[in-house]
């Protein structure tokens, strides 16, 4: 803004902050066609299933669970939008099957945003896709700095979108119109997203990569959870292998009721909790309730129960405790790769600089450029041979049977291959915070 009476400003005099107008919000994202009813009668279904049929094109799908409410994941809502079909709010709660839905949907490609979060909620309902464009990966790709889904409708397609009912317990019957609304804003411009970022993948040449990307996910199934009371936030306070079969017998004891009434465990107590009780130890319910830490909706209401997962713990022989590291079929976390294999942490080193500048010249996430756990199993227990073009082709085996798609093995398996050959023969020094560095850039999962 210009004042009525500028003052002048002299040569020396210190710069002053400039009034720059603020831009302008980009136009908030609307409904095109109103707000659809919800879908929850098998007439209602069979008609709409006769609109998405005439339709043409892709199919955006979108699912809403009650993550933070409910111990199961499955589908509350289902969201579709087709061109010439328009969009559709699925109640599959209602619904003994979703056949007639699937039916249309055969060979229609899907567009998701973040697939493997919606695929397995969408296969318990029979909804399983033949093709796929996940629209958060595609973004990875790319290289865009960030890929929620707001943030790549605005800066891709100029649109706000809200967010205010993200986190809503979406088990709630019947949905408030807001949400309903929020839930139908999520699939109104996935089609545009997709032919956008479909356009940005061909310039880059990462069409092909984001093919083999889409085809791995299609298949995609959660990796069952081994020894998942080891999650536990604030285990690392729990001292001796008894403490940590107390952790253990408590969180099982709250999945199991927790599964029981459909609640998401923390509702019950909360991990804080958890650790509370197995730092003291208490025997009896009176001793419980008044350790300090231990809290949560059910905590009084369920006492007898963890006393009786307290008591458990407390009889088990010492054969029966658990180990103080989770086993497991991989190589051990990095940072004691030095101490139990120093020249594996020399190839972890090198191949861990390669990657980053192999992932930094192609503009994608490390991770994305190879599965973390793949580079880890690869690097740990190499092939034997040292012939560096048999070496090269059983690095790119090994990689791809592992599961690294065709154009991640054609990237990387050269960087591998390299890392194996110079840290056989060069004194690579591995400082410690490497190895921390290296444990944080290559997580468990």
């Amino acid at each position: 803004m210009t004042s009525e009476n500028p003052v002048e400003r002299t040569e020396g005099d210190p710069p002053e902050e400039l009034d720059v107008p603020e831009a302008e919000p980009a136009p908030l994202l609307t409904l095109r066609d109103g707000l659809p009813p919800v879908i929850d009668t098998p007439p209602a279904l069979a008609e709409f299933c006769e609109r998405l049929a005439a339709g043409t094109g892709p199919v955006a799908i979108d699912a809403e669970r009650a993550s933070g409410y409910r111990y199961s994941n499955r589908a509350y809502l289902v969201q579709l939008r087709r061109e010439g079909a328009g969009t559709a709010l699925v109640d599959p709660i209602g619904f003994e099957s979703l056949a007639p839905l699937q039916e249309v949907l055969e060979g229609t490609e899907w567009i998701l945003h973040a697939a493997t979060q919606d695929l397995p909620c969408l296969a318990e309902i029979g909804l399983h896709p033949t093709a796929l464009f996940d629209t958060e990966l595609a973004g990875r790709l790319l290289g865009h700095p960030r890929v929620g889904l707001a943030t790549l409708v605005e800066t891709v397609l100029g649109f706000r979108m809200k967010k205010e009912h993200s986190a809503v317990d979406w088990s709630t019957r019947p949905l408030p119109a807001p949400w309903l609304e929020y839930a139908a804003l999520d699939v109104e411009v996935l089609v545009e997203l997709r032919e956008a970022l479909g356009r940005e993948l061909d310039e880059a040449g990462k069409a092909e990569w984001a093919r083999q990307e889409f085809e791995f996910l299609r298949h995609f199934e959660p990796t069952p959870r081994v020894e998942a009371w080891r999650r536990t936030s604030g285990m690392h306070r729990v001292r001796g292998r008894r403490g940590l079969a107390a952790v253990r017998a408590l969180w099982e004891t709250r999945d199991q009721l927790a599964e029981q009434r459909d609640v998401t465990p923390g509702r019950l107590i909360p991990d804080a909790a958890i650790v509370a009780a197995a730092q003291a130890l208490p025997t009896d319910r009176a001793a419980l309730l008044a350790t300090k830490g231990f809290h949560g909706r059910g905590a009084e209401r369920y006492a007898s129960k963890w006393v009786a997962a307290l008591r458990t713990a407390a009889e088990l022989d010492e054969s029966e405790l658990p180990a103080r590291s989770p086993r497991g079929d991989g190589p051990p976390l990095p940072r004691a790769w030095a101490e139990k294999d120093p020249v594996a942490a020399r190839r972890l080193v090198l191949a861990r600089a390669a990657m980053t500048e192999l992932a930094e010249q192609h503009h994608l996430p490390v991770e994305n450029l190879l599965t973390p756990d793949f580079l880890r199993r690869t690097l740990w227990s190499p092939p034997r041979t040292r012939d560096p073009e048999v070496l090269a082709d059983e690095v790119a085996a090994a990689l791809a049977a592992l599961g690294a798609r065709p154009w991640q093995v054609e990237l990387t398996a050269p960087v591998v291959t390299e890392a194996v050959l110079r840290a056989d023969v060069e004194p690579v020094e591995v400082p410690p915070e490497e190895l921390e560095a290296a444990a944080a850039d290559l997580p468990e999962d």
